[in-house]
């Protein structure tokens, strides 16, 4: 066929849409290209694996080649999309140093994103890793294990064994080093002290996980030090020095801290390289400006997932805020919509959780004043602590709600919670109640279900709701 419905990118956002239009147009063809080896990967599960809890690299893997065929998806892996041009409607592929022109009648660019490590010097060092990516999950288990563990299956078809053979033969360092706060560096400290490594997290700003708001930064703070990780806030790494060409120190505040492995977490950026030279038009973040049906600005061009903006039900403008939800849910409705029923793919509300070690934090929506006074709106804020169960039931943990909202209309702008008990799946009430634009004084009139092992008879999403209309 010429006009074959074709996609750049084999992860959540790509096989989501291949999958929904095969299901839905099965007379009409549909290719997938994958640069790499691996596809629809739970990107999300790599650190929980390099701890152990996740035994098997493959258990991370959503859907397999055999299964995407056999959904009548033409899955290419190890072919490399080098070119877009849209006046043609082709792409250019190149596979086993060979190149191709592949005619499309739409196209969805699924090309995602890629971990950042600028303006950190010595990166390429060996024992320096971003966590992106199966491979570089394996490699890191690998260098923590002991030669004799073999606890990386090399056989494994997809997995990249020489990177893997690199750290096997490594002794397993006895300090490690996190180069951001983030949400892969707290998850990564998890990790490096289930292994029983001395652990250095290293943030430029003086609190953790920036986006979920102080108090979370702050409770998470003190409980790594509890589990042993050393932290150094406000401390700017400069860079990561080697020794015969493998990290031996961290460079910082001029002075160093010796180390036989670094794991630098401080970002990603949208994959957009591709469509440079094409009239597809990026948005104000960097990524792929879409409309709320997934659509470029060119007809028959799709985008989503880590490369692509959507719209953020608080604000109402494009935002980049990439994220496993955000990226399967728009390929499907992408899937649905060139397949001849227009789906919307849905806003956004930055929605996100984050384990560490027993803590649960959760955030949602606006929590930075700065950002929702330019937003247009007039931000006041209350933090509440209050129990997570009736007081007399065991089990009970402090939860600590952070409600932001608006003083003149008082709608909710977003939230954050942070506690051991059950705290991170409160935060889907307070993303229900931002997509469907309540005021505090509405989410305070919820009717919560309420018994002593799940919650007191004011949940702490109400507790915190009832104070802020007060302060209102």
């Amino acid at each position: 066929m010429t006009d074959p419905f074709v996609v750049i990118g084999g992860d959540a956002a790509g096989l989501s849409a291949a999958s929904k239009f095969a299901r839905e147009v099965p007379s009409r063809d549909v290719i997938v290209f994958e640069k790499g080896e691996w596809v629809s990967y739970a990107h999300c599960g790599t650190p929980y694996y390099v701890k152990g809890t996740v035994e098997r690299l493959t258990d991370l893997l959503s859907l397999s080649p055999e299964e995407a065929a056999d959904r009548g998806i033409d899955l290419r892996r190890n072919h490399e999309v080098v070119g877009v041009d849209t006046g043609a409607e082709t792409v250019t592929v190149t596979h086993d140093g060979k190149t191709v022109d592949q005619p499309y009648g739409d196209l969805l660019v699924a090309t995602g994103a890629h971990a950042t490590t600028e303006p950190i010097p010595g990166t390429e060092l060996d024992g320096a890793f971003t966590m992106h990516g199966l491979d570089s999950a394996a490699a890191v288990r690998a260098a923590l294990s002991r030669p004799d563990e073999d606890a990386v299956d090399k056989s494994i078809e997809y997995v990249d064994t020489a990177l893997v053979e690199q750290y096997t033969d490594w002794e397993p360092p006895e300090r490690v080093a996190i180069v951001g706060g983030g949400y892969v560096g707290v998850e990564m400290a998890e990790a490096f002290r289930a292994h029983d490594v001395e652990t250095h997290l290293f943030q430029r700003s003086s609190h953790l996980l920036p986006p979920f708001g102080k108090a979370v930064g702050e409770r998470v703070a003190d409980h790594l030090r509890e589990e042993g990780v050393t932290l150094h806030l406000n401390t700017a790494v400069d860079a990561l020095v080697g020794d015969d060409g493998r990290v031996a120190s961290v460079a910082h505040d001029g002075s160093t801290t010796d180390v036989g492995l670094a794991l630098v977490g401080i970002g990603i950026r949208p994959n957009t390289a591709l469509i440079t030279d094409t009239p597809v038009e990026l948005g104000n973040s960097g990524a792929i400006a879409v409309n709320e049906y997934g659509a470029t600005t060119v007809d028959g061009v799709y985008a989503a997932g880590d490369c692509a903006e959507a719209n953020h039900a608080v604000t109402g403008s494009p935002d980049w805020v990439p994220l496993g939800l955000t990226a399967n849910r728009a390929g499907r409705a992408i899937g649905q919509t060139v397949a001849g029923e227009p789906s919307l793919v849905g806003d956004i509300a930055g929605t996100a959780v984050v384990k560490a070690f027993d803590l649960e934090c959760g955030r949602v929506g606006l929590l930075d004043h700065e950002r929702a006074s330019a937003a247009g709106f007039d931000p006041v804020s209350k933090t509440v602590t209050t129990g997570s169960r009736s007081g007399y039931y065991p089990g009970g943990d402090d939860t600590d709600v952070t409600l932001v909202a608006d003083r003149k209309s008082g709608r909710l702008l977003g939230g954050a919670i942070v506690g051991e008990d059950r705290a991170a799946i409160r935060i889907d009430t307070l993303a229900t109640a931002i997509e469907a634009d309540m005021t505090v004084d509405e989410l305070e009139r919820l009717d919560l279900a309420y018994a002593p092992p799940f919650s007191p008879v004011w949940d702490p999403v109400l507790v915190a709701a009832k104070v802020l209309t007060g302060q209102l």
